[in-house]
């Protein structure tokens, strides 16, 4: 018996002192992460946007970026090269928004530059024909499976109401059907349940857009065919229009028996199939998502990766559909600076860099091992986290997972990123600010800033 009661007590020292060993490396670890980060001054940045909110409504150009969502204050950008940008208090970050999707070969990249300036000493814009824009829309044809025929705009906004209109026009419907947490641009029509800024902000759909806007907008939950199916069997549908992977509601791949069986259902009942493809398109794949997942839609929009980092977007599809756009059809579109040669420039050698071997391996490889060391960190710290990537485009959501639409997206712990993000910046690393953007990797990412990041990301997952 006092053998036994001996051999107890030692195993409750041992189990004691193990627990206090336990305490005292997760303090001395979270003691030294703290230590080693380096003051993160941000004076200028912050006296540049407390001017910028009494010029432009909160301080910015685009919603997203005021740090809303994530609290604190927006660092303002002075330079941005390859894989980093420098704010204009001279620290730099490892940048995983790369503008938001553009700059896939990196930032300012040489050959980008060079052409640009090239370009540029003929003039900034013609705002006539242009023997850049063909050059460009062969590019564009060649690339992606459903584009006969391309017209360029100044954005994705732009390019997602060009597209609007032409759906109604080509099928006489005036429906659209899109889904909850999508975001294709702020025109009316699609300001509801939309994603993007919109739902970063938590607002309800826009005021100012009159309910007759939305009349003919429905809605369905991503990943959803049941839904999809009871909306087209009771109304006339133009269109059903999606981001055939989401990255305005955060990062949300859809399964393969959603996105074909789409093709199926809009064959079916007459409607025309669209991707929206101004964040995947020439990123996920060379000829955006629908060559890497196998499905042909009717119409396309694109942007940003087309620009080159300039003002461009697009939409293309069938021969016989684009053929009812003015001035060969009835559909009437136009913008002064649409075809801008710059513009045109920069997107042809993007493109011509893209093409090149090798291109999208690298993107692949990259996000790959930046998604799974940041899971393997939130693991190892006892955090709820899921994630996944596509070649260049990733995200991540702090709660347990699978994330499939929206409403589960919303699930997702906002607060915990909103401290995750912060100490990330602190630590030199640029991600969206806000749980619902996707993230981007480029060609300019290196494996050193894919480690620094993934030793960031411990040391602040260590800490929250």
């Amino acid at each position: 018996a006092a053998s036994a009661t001996a051999d107890m007590i030692r195993q409750v020292v041992l189990a004691l002192v193990a627990c206090h060993a336990a305490a005292f490396t997760m303090t001395a670890r979270r003691s030294l992460s703290m230590a080693t980060v380096p003051a993160h001054n941000t004076a200028k940045s912050a006296e540049i946007f407390a001017e910028a909110k009494t010029l432009m409504p909160g301080g910015v150009s685009s919603p997203v970026r005021a740090f809303k969502s994530v609290g604190g204050e927006p660092i303002v950008f002075d330079s941005v090269s390859g894989s980093k940008a420098t704010d204009v208090d001279g620290n730099t970050y490892i940048d995983y928004v790369g503008t938001w999707g553009p700059a896939i070969v990196g930032h300012a990249h040489p050959e980008v530059l060079d052409y640009i300036k090239e370009t540029m000493a003929k003039g900034t814009s013609f705002g006539a024909p242009c023997a850049l824009e063909n050059v460009l829309a062969k590019m564009v044809i060649d690339a992606v499976p459903s584009v006969e025929m391309v017209r360029f705009t100044n954005s994705g906004t732009e390019a997602c109401m060009g597209m609007l209109r032409l759906v109604r026009a080509y099928t006489g419907r005036d429906a659209i059907l899109k889904f909850e947490g999508n975001y294709h641009g702020h025109a009316d029509a699609f300001l509801s349940k939309a994603g993007s800024g919109v739902a970063t902000l938590g607002l309800p759909d826009s005021p100012g857009v009159p309910k007759a806007a939305t009349a003919t907008t429905l809605t369905a939950p991503y990943n959803d065919l049941e839904s999809v199916e009871n909306l087209l069997r009771e109304n006339e549908v133009a269109a059903v229009v999606l981001e055939p992977v989401v990255g305005n509601a955060g990062f949300i791949p859809p399964t393969e028996e959603f996105v074909k069986g789409l093709r199926e259902l809009t064959t079916k009942y007459g409607a025309l199939l669209v991707f929206d493809e101004v964040m995947t398109g020439f990123r996920i794949a060379y000829g955006g998502a629908q060559e890497h997942f196998g499905v042909t839609p009717d119409v396309t929009t694109m942007g940003k990766v087309i620009g080159g980092g300039l003002p461009v977007g697009a939409y293309g599809g069938r021969r016989d559909i684009m053929e009812m756009v003015a001035p060969a059809g009835p559909m009437y579109q136009a913008g002064t600076l649409s075809g801008n040669p710059l513009a045109m420039a920069a997107g042809i050698k993007t493109m011509e860099i893209l093409k090149r071997d090798g291109s999208y391996e690298h993107l692949d490889r990259v996000t790959k091992k930046l998604v799974s060391g940041v899971l393997a960190a939130a693991e190892e710290f006892g955090h709820e986290m899921c994630g996944g990537s596509i070649s260049g485009m990733f995200g991540f959501f702090f709660c347990k997972g699978p994330v499939r639409n929206f409403e589960e997206a919303k699930q997702s712990d906002t607060e915990k990123f909103a401290r995750w993000h912060r100490a990330m910046l602190e630590r030199g690393v640029y991600l969206a600010p806000s749980q619902f953007e996707a993230g981007f990797t480029s060609l300019a990412h290196t494996d050193e800033d894919i480690e620094k990041t993934i030793a960031a990301a411990r040391e602040v997952l260590a800490e929250l």
